[in-house]
Parts: C-alpha cells; structure tokens; sequence
C-alpha cells in the first residue's frame, strides 16, 4: 500500500509537470524562433520514462530497494558519465569532503584523476608518505586494500585512502615497464607539504620547485627571489605538481607578464566567462625563465607553464602534461547532499584548451640519468671526508654544522648530471642568459 502510494505521488508529480511543460510551451510559442522540432515534448518523454524505469525496479528487481535508494544511484550515474570530475555526494561523502577541505586528515599525499577510464597517479607530493613509499605519476591503481578501482568515482577512492594518521592501506598499483602489478605498502599520515622550495645553481641560477600551488606560493617565490639578489636566471620546477589554487597560479605568471591574458574559463552560464588579465605592478619581464613539467604536472602547472609558453616569455622543457583543464563547483543540494559539476573549461592566452589535451613543452627531454666517463677507480679525499662524518653522524648522533646544511640550498653537478631533464633546462638557461647579455 505505501509503495502504491508513493508511486501515485510521483505520477500526480509528473502531471503538474506535464501540465506546466505544456503551459510553457504554449505561452512561449509566439516568441520562441530557436525551436527544436517537439522539443518539450521530447523533455517530457524523457521523464516518464525514467519514471517508469525506476517504478520496474521497484517493483520487480531482486534486492529490496526505496525509490530515495534508486533515485540516489541514478544520479550517481548520471554524474559519473558526464566527466570524471562531476560526481553526486551523499551526506556521508559531502562531510568527507569539508573535512578534507577545512580540517586536518591522515592521507598518503597523492593526487589521482581518471584517465582512459583509470585511476592515474597525477603525482605523489614531494616528502609524503606515497613519495616515501615510491608511488610515481602513471601509476594506475588497480586495488585499494582488497577493493577494485573499476567502476570506482575519484570521491570514493580518496575517501578509502584517507583515514586515521598511523594505519597502513595497500595499493595494487599498473606500472609501465613492471611485467606484473605491483604492491605498495603505505602508512597514512598528516600530510604537511612545503610549496616551495629555493635552490641554486652556479653563482646566478636560481631554482624554484613548486610541489602544490597552495596559497603560499607566490609570496614564497618572490621572497626566494628577493634574498638571491645576484639571479640572472630562474629555473620553476613544475613536474609531478598537481595544481591547486587558481589565484597563485595566476600570481605566478603575473610575476613574469605585464600585459594581456594570463587565463580564462568559459562555461554555459554567462557569470562563469571570466577573463585574468595580467598587471604591469612589479612584473620581471627580463630575467631569463625555463619551467620544466612532466605527465604529472596538472591543472594549476598547466596553466602556469601554458600561459608563459604562449606569451614566449619561458621555454618549456621536459614531457608533455596531464591535461586536466577544468573547472568543478560544489552545490548543497539538500539533505546535506551535494553536487560537484563541471561548470567552465579553462583556456591559454592562445584560445587553446589544456583539457585532455595537456601542454606540449617547447623542447622534449625524457627523464634519466647522464653517464659521465669514468675517471678510474680512485677515492677522492673530499669522497672519504664525506663518507667518514656520515659513519660518525650514525655512532655520534652529530649534527650537521651550518656549512653542510647550507649545501643543501645548491645543486651540485652531480646532481644536474643525475636529472637529464634539469641539466637540459640548466644548459638553455645559460644560452639565455649570455644572449640578455648581449
């Protein structure tokens, strides 16, 4: 009797609905020159039936299930087959999502989206715990635990890899080049990142690694920049970044750019076209700049690296990027249930999209190492100084003097000759400042 009931009640719901679509339809008429053959009438047809899928489940499927539970999974759907980025959240998922937003939580420090249909590793961030554990961008993770990740939504797969700081979690994980999957045991834990780390090359090189573009970044950049007052180049590591906020990102390109478009986004509803112009305040226009990305660099970095790229004002160097471009809204919905929508696309200086498509660097370099000639067998006297303080670091405990931490702010060749993509960018980078000079 109560499903009888509830389906009179929907039914009576779909009349006013028909009646009102045709109300519509009839005052419109006279001033609608846009028609669509039976366009309101095709609406309506869509309705009923979906009405009468869900009254056959109801009725006839073999698990019970109320039609709230049928409508919920529906919407799912739905969501899920617009992109991969849209999703409808339960109560459950929704406080999930503040959670993650506002307050602190345990996580392994990785960024994931769909590609081709997988969970993909856009990048593990820097010190975290995925990083630590040896997680790299393309890894696509086939199980979380004991759960496959087919058919699974993003929210749902950071929902079972955050958890309690201290619990282990095991990813199965697909990597190019293994010949089975592999398995990674992580330890979940706070995720506290630094967004930007200062390094120097030489006497006039200075390098920037951006790990997240969270809202420190720009100020932390022209700080860095500020106490290396002898730079005559900048080198912005942007590889296995997977974004973050819009504004840095756009903070970081106006550092560099004093005129025209840095990004805009486009969208269906008029209020979501937005142009960011960039200002002439304080932008460095002169200084040399090479930004390194790879497939791990997403959304924020691609707009970064895109935008100097169309404006000439950077070369790019390494591999081509993730291609996330997108813009997503949260919408309460009711019930505490809310809705995450693709609402605008985000597009470069050029009019070209970065969606699926990703940024193509200026000069492709593969990652690897550089074999140097050997020189001999021989143990250098700094080689054995160096080995000795670290044997006594372990008995003693002692604690790196101010020298040794100091080294630590330079890359030394034998670092850039262990990167073959940063020992590319130094090179050009050098080419660039001799040709300033001149």
């Amino acid at each position: 009797m109560i499903k009888k009931n509830k389906k009179a009640i929907l039914f009576g719901f779909l009349s006013t609905v028909t009646a009102s679509l045709l109300m519509v339809s009839s005052a419109k008429a006279d001033n609608f020159y846009d028609v669509r053959p039976n366009n309101e009438t095709s609406k309506l047809e869509a309705y009923l039936k979906f009405t009468k899928i869900v009254s056959l489940i109801e009725d006839q499927y073999v698990d019970e299930l109320n039609t709230s539970d049928i409508i919920d999974k529906a919407l799912k759907g739905l969501l899920s087959n617009l992109d991969a980025h849209s999703s409808f959240m339960d109560a459950k998922e929704s406080k999930e999502l503040q959670v993650q937003t506002n307050g602190e939580f345990g996580g392994l420090g990785i960024s994931v989206g769909m590609k081709d249909g997988a969970l993909t590793v856009i990048a593990p961030i820097e010190g975290t715990p995925a990083d630590k554990a040896g997680m790299k961008a393309k890894d696509i993770i086939l199980k979380i635990d004991d759960q496959a990740t087919i058919g699974m939504t993003i929210d749902k797969a950071v929902s079972l890899m955050r958890g309690k700081p201290g619990t282990p979690i095991k990813l199965t994980v697909i990597r190019k080049g293994e010949m089975k999957p592999l398995i990674i045991d992580i330890v979940r834990d706070i995720i506290e990142i630094q967004s930007v780390y200062a390094k120097t090359v030489g006497d006039n090189i200075l390098y920037l690694r951006i790990t997240s573009f969270d809202q420190k970044v720009v100020s932390s950049m022209k700080k860095a920049i500020k106490s290396h007052p002898k730079t005559k180049g900048i080198i912005i590591d942007l590889r296995n970044n997977p974004g973050g906020l819009l504004n840095q990102a756009i903070g970081v390109v106006d550092m560099f750019v004093d005129h025209g478009i840095i990004v805009s986004q486009k969208g269906k509803v008029a209020s979501e076209n937005i142009i960011y112009n960039a200002r002439k305040n304080g932008s460095d226009t002169k200084t040399p700049l090479v930004v390194l990305v790879n497939d791990g660099s997403a959304s924020a970095s691609e707009i970064v690296s895109g935008s100097l790229q169309d404006h000439k004002r950077a070369i790019i160097v390494g591999n081509k990027t993730f291609g996330k471009g997108s813009v997503q809204v949260v919408m309460p919905v009711g019930n505490n249930e809310s809705l995450r929508l693709t609402i605008a696309r985000y597009y470069l200086p050029s009019g070209r999209t970065i969606q699926a498509v990703g940024v193509t660097p200026d000069i492709e370099v593969s990652y690897g190492e550089i074999k140097k000639a050997e020189e001999g067998i021989s143990i250098k006297e700094r080689d054995l100084q160096k080995h000795l303080e670290s044997e006594l670091q372990k008995v003693d405990g002692v604690k790196l003097d101010k020298k040794e931490k100091e080294n630590k702010k330079i890359i030394t060749e034998e670092q850039i000759y262990k990167d073959l993509q940063l020992k590319s960018a130094v090179d050009i980078l050098k080419a660039l400042i001799i040709n300033n000079k001149k």
